[in-house]
């Protein structure tokens, strides 16, 4: 992440850091930045209010919101534009919410060059991580599972390339992280499969299938795709001779 004074965290859990020092806030100002954090422009009072209290009163929500301001002490403000309308984050304030969402879009784009920096473990890491995890609220939902869908795609996407590269024990950990987020998503367990194979694993690949294949009947009475099937049918035939 680009060194700014004020960072907010959002992947793994909520953090507020200033100059690297972990600061503690209200529950109502968390919920404040993070919903300023993840909408990534200025937000208008009312629309802040009513979303972020919807069961409030109208007068009962902006009075909410005044006072998650109020208890924001002077590093808390220095972190925001406030407007007499609209409140949003000062460009002072940096988010790994979006330097991991840029990353995960840019490993996608199949246009883009990609630099060192981007296809590495720490890459990995910084797609490891659900949007505010505990989190509840409907506007946290929406956006955390959006993220969740785009990070699967980077992994598999990064999981692909690292094979590509010959890094495979790399490969292997990048579709890993996406099968333990969705076990029974096919396009991860493919991606976990193709690694295995590609650094000549035939066990694990087939292992991992069986037990995708045994879970997704366990769980959804469904069996896996023809696709999937075609990336192991030499294994299984052999196994079955």
């Amino acid at each position: 992440m680009v060194e700014r004074p004020f960072c907010l965290t959002l992947l793994g859990g909520f953090r507020l850091l200033a100059g690297g020092e972990q600061l503690a806030v209200s529950s109502g100002s968390e919920r404040l930045l993070a919903f300023l954090a993840i909408s990534r422009r200025t937000v208008p009072r009312s629309v802040m209010a009513t979303t972020l209290w919807p069961d409030a009163p109208e007068k009962r929500a902006q009075a909410n919101l005044r006072s998650a301001l109020a208890r924001l002490d002077g590093v808390g403000r220095r972190m925001l534009d406030v407007g007499t309308t609209e409140i949003g984050l000062g460009p002072e304030t940096g988010v790994d919410f979006d330097e991991a969402r840029a990353l995960a879009q840019h490993l996608l784009d199949r246009t883009a060059e990609l630099g060192e920096s981007e296809v590495g473990t720490r890459s990995v890491e910084v797609l490891s991580d659900g949007l505010l995890p505990g989190w509840y609220e409907e506007w946290v939902l929406a956006a955390a599972d959006e993220w969740h869908q785009l990070r699967l795609h980077a992994l598999e996407a990064l999981s692909a390339i690292f094979v590509r590269q010959g890094r495979f024990a790399e490969a292997v950990t990048a579709a890993s992280v996406a099968a333990h987020a969705e076990p029974l998503r096919e396009s991860a367990c493919a991606a976990l499969i193709e690694a295995h194979l590609a650094e000549g694993n035939q066990a694990e690949a087939l292992r991992h299938f069986q037990l995708y294949e045994r879970n997704l009947h366990t769980e959804l009475g469904l069996q896996p795709t023809p696709r999937l099937c075609e990336l192991v049918a030499d294994l299984r035939a052999r196994r079955e001779r």
